[in-house]
Order: C-alpha cells, then structure tokens, then sequence
C-alpha cells in the first residue's frame, strides 16, 4: 500500500495550512499610465474613485531635471470603501525613471496586485517562506501612506505580487491619516509584537497632532439617485477584482499562483484552442484568470500590456446596465467579449482607461461552496453580447460572497 508523503505544514491562526499565511482577497491593484490627467478623470469622475493620498515622487530625486517633460510627478492612491487605497495610479513615464532596479519587465503596465492575508503574523513568517523557495524579494516592511504592512515580490512574468495586513481605513470624516503619523513606517522586516493602530492614535493625539490634517477628498454633488442615494453617477463599486493576465507561459504562472500563493483552481476552459485558467483565493469562482498571450491580438486589446483586465464589480445588474450607458454617454470606449471568456460571471462589458486598460464591470460572481466545485456550464445563463435585459432572474448565490460594508457615498 502507497503511503502518501507528508510534506510540513504550518500553524496559521491555530489552523493547519501548506503554507505560513493564508490570501483572504484582492486588497488593493495599480496601473502604470502615460494619460495621467484623462485617466485620473476616467477614475474619479466616471467610476466614483476617492483620492485617499498625494506621492510625490520627484521628492526621490534630486536633479529634477531626469523628470522634465515626463508630466505629472505625482502617485495617486484611491479607495471605494473603507479601505486606504483599493487602487493605485502612477505615471508609466516616471516610474520608469526612477526604476534604477528595472522593477517593471516588457508588458508589465500593473505597478502592483496585492493580496490581503489575516494578520501581521503571516507577513511576517511569509518573507523568509518565500525566500527559502526562490522568490525574489522586492521589500519589506510598512508603506506610507497606507500604513500596510507587506512583502513584496514578483511572478514569472516580472508581474509585482504584495503580501499585506493592516491598511488604513477612512472613516465617516473623510480623512487620511496625517503625514506627522509617517513616523511609524518601516523599511525593513519590523520586530513582533507591534502596538496596536488605536494606540498609535492615542500617541498622535498625545503630541498634539491634528488628526484631521490629512488628505480629504470631496466628491462632486450628486444628482443620480442610486436605489435611494444620491450619488454623482448611476452606480457604486462594491468590490475589486478579479485580476486577468496575459501569461508568457500559463503552466509556469499557474504554478505560482497555486504552489507559492496558495491559490485553489477553480476551472479551465478552452478558447480558440487555447487553454484559460481561473483561480480563487476565497469564496468567488475566481479572483485571478490566466490566458496566454497569443489570444491577446485576436481579441482586439492593448498589444503592449500583459493585463487583460482589472475587474469592477457594481452594486446590482441595473447599476451595471445603467453605467455601460453612463460610460458610453461620457465618450468611453465600452467593449463586450465573449462570455465564454469569463465562467463565473454573468452580465459584463469592459470599458477602457485612457491609456487603453481594460476594466471589467460586472454584478455577479459565482459562488465555491464547501465541496469546491464550480456550478456546470450547462447551467450557467446564456449571454449574448450587446443583449442587456432590463431584469435578470437570480441565481442560487445572486447577492453573495463578500459584502460591502459601509455607506456607497
């Protein structure tokens, strides 16, 4: 009788896992874009970003001359919810100024996808995990602004991967938190325990640091009215993700995602003869999809970039209706791909940035239950491009997976 070889496991939380951390979600994503002022509208105005914080990243350097003609020095971080920042946005032509470690391979426009783990423990015991199996360490320690805790590092196709816990949340007020409270990030691996984010607080307020000094941002008057809320445009993001890459080599990523970060795959599924892996860190059918890049030119995207698309998903199927009409309305360019690309999720279209990203906006996800399995595709509905009808009928698991907490505006 074969006896199965046992291979260590770790105690994360008390639960045994293959791994010393455990992904619980998308946190936060990034591009790197050239139109920085059309694509900060395309973000803010029409999809309802808040900026949360400024980077400055001409302060890195001091002949400011290598930065002329580059355009706008500034990083910008942006949230939907409570979270700090759920999405990221610099200047390509900046960064790659600046990148005197060639950080950024060909076709890699993302500046970061980062991955929220449960505690400051598994960040912790990650870094030297990751080492010990050959991955290349970017940093550690504790970014400002944002306050997260993290280790970075890299996929095979030179795609930034974050590890973190501990972002920032902005409250009811609006405000992030003030630069006086930088103090408390690090540049390295930081020494357990850690005080707490409420006592860091209570020391700030004990030097007498006014807490509502940091970066506001003040959304415009809202005239939609949003099942029952006003809000400046005809829908609310309620969740990020999933993240879609166009890989060099999809065995090799697929590896990555499953054997390094603990990815579980969901399903597969051939297209024109080529094959497409969908894999979920959590409840959803998938949080990342892999496609190889020779489908990329026959479905009429951006051929510089190794991003198929960063999703959005809307608060409800009449929210998405009625921003494909907003989009359209406010002249984005708003496409429709076949939904066989995209098991899991039903009604969908992309719109694209101004540098030529694909954002996916859509309602629904599909739920893994306990056993693991994703629903039959003879059982999914039947969606044909450019057909939207006015209601949808549910599905077992319309309105699940992770909710979204908090006000939408």
């Amino acid at each position: 009788m074969a006896v199965a070889l046992q291979t260590k496991q770790y105690n994360v939380g008390g639960v045994m896992l293959d791994r010393p951390f455990k992904i619980r979600r998308l946190g936060h994503f990034g591009f790197n874009n050239v139109n920085i002022p059309e694509s900060m509208r395309f973000y803010t105005e029409l999809l309802g970003f808040k900026i949360s914080d400024e980077l400055d990243f001409s302060a890195r350097v001091e002949d400011k001359s290598v930065l002329e003609g580059l355009g706008d020095p500034k990083g910008y971080f942006m949230h939907h919810g409570g979270d700090h920042h759920s999405f990221v946005l610099f200047n390509k032509r900046i960064r790659e100024a600046l990148d005197r470690n060639r950080r950024f391979a060909p076709g890699v426009t993302i500046n970061q996808i980062t991955w929220q783990c449960g505690s400051l423990q598994e960040i912790s015991d990650a870094t030297p995990w990751l080492k010990e199996r050959g991955q290349t360490i970017q940093r550690v320690g504790r970014d400002m602004p944002g306050s997260n805790w993290h280790t970075y590092f890299y996929d095979p196709d030179g795609f930034t991967n974050e590890l973190y816990y501990g972002i920032e949340q902005i409250g009811w007020m609006g405000y992030s938190k003030p630069k006086p409270m930088y103090k408390r990030g690090f540049h390295e691996a930081p020494p357990l325990p850690q005080v707490s984010e409420e006592q860091e607080v209570q020391d700030a307020l004990a030097e007498g640091i006014d807490l509502t000094s940091g970066y506001r941002y003040v959304d415009k008057p809202g005239t939609y009215n949003v099942d029952g809320i006003l809000l400046a445009r005809p829908f609310k993001v309620v969740r990020i993700g999933p993240v879609r890459l166009f890989a060099t080599n999809v065995k090799a990523s697929e590896e990555f995602y499953t054997d390094i970060m603990g990815f579980v795959k969901t399903e597969e599924v051939t297209y024109q003869g080529h094959r497409c892996v969908f894999l979920r860190c959590n409840t959803e059918h998938h949080s990342m999809a892999l496609y190889p890049v020779d489908l990329r030119e026959s479905l009429g995207l951006r051929e510089d970039t190794l991003c198929m698309s960063f999703g959005l998903q809307l608060a409800n199927y009449r929210q998405l209706r009625d921003a494909v009409g907003f989009l359209k309305e406010k002249g984005c360019t708003v496409r429709e791909l076949p939904a066989e690309l995209f098991p899991g999720i039903g009604y969908s279209a992309l719109a694209l940035d101004p540098d030529g990203h694909a954002v996916q906006l859509y309602a629904y996800m599909e739920q893994i239950g306990w056993d693991g399995r994703p629903r039959p595709a003879s059982e999914r509905p039947k969606i044909t491009p450019g057909e939207w009808p006015e209601m949808v009928p549910a599905m077992p698991d319309s309105y699940g997976g992770e909710p979204y907490l908090g006000p939408w505006g």
